[in-house]
């Protein structure tokens, strides 16, 4: 059941403050994903795969919505089909992670 599952913004407060402002101000439904999205632990596809996973393993993401600031890709969004719900969260700032993942 999710609602057993943590809050993907209580695990990663600082992750999911930078996502709403980098979204702003035309995150729209994005933004107002964010805090209730849940956290299903990081991604398992591969050893090299660090994605936080908001969705059950394995959902679809054919889409991404990158987060920049200035000319620098932060965050990729990953979403489903339709393009409306955050599926994975991908860090390429290279903020490490690790450890609130772990406790959770």
């Amino acid at each position: 059941m999710t609602a057993d599952l943590p809050l993907f913004a209580e695990v990663f407060p600082e992750l999911a403050a930078d996502i709403l402002r980098l979204l702003e101000p035309d995150g729209g439904a994005l933004s107002e994903q964010i805090p209730t999205l849940r956290y299903y632990g990081v991604c398992t596809c591969s050893a090299t795969c660090h994605n936080l996973l908001t969705s059950p393993q394995g959902s679809p993401t054919p889409y991404i919505c990158p987060l920049e600031e200035g000319d620098e890709v932060l965050i990729w969004l990953n979403l489903d089909p339709t393009g409306t719900a955050i599926v994975d969260v991908e860090v390429l700032d290279g903020r490490d992670l690790r450890e609130a993942a772990r406790r959770h």
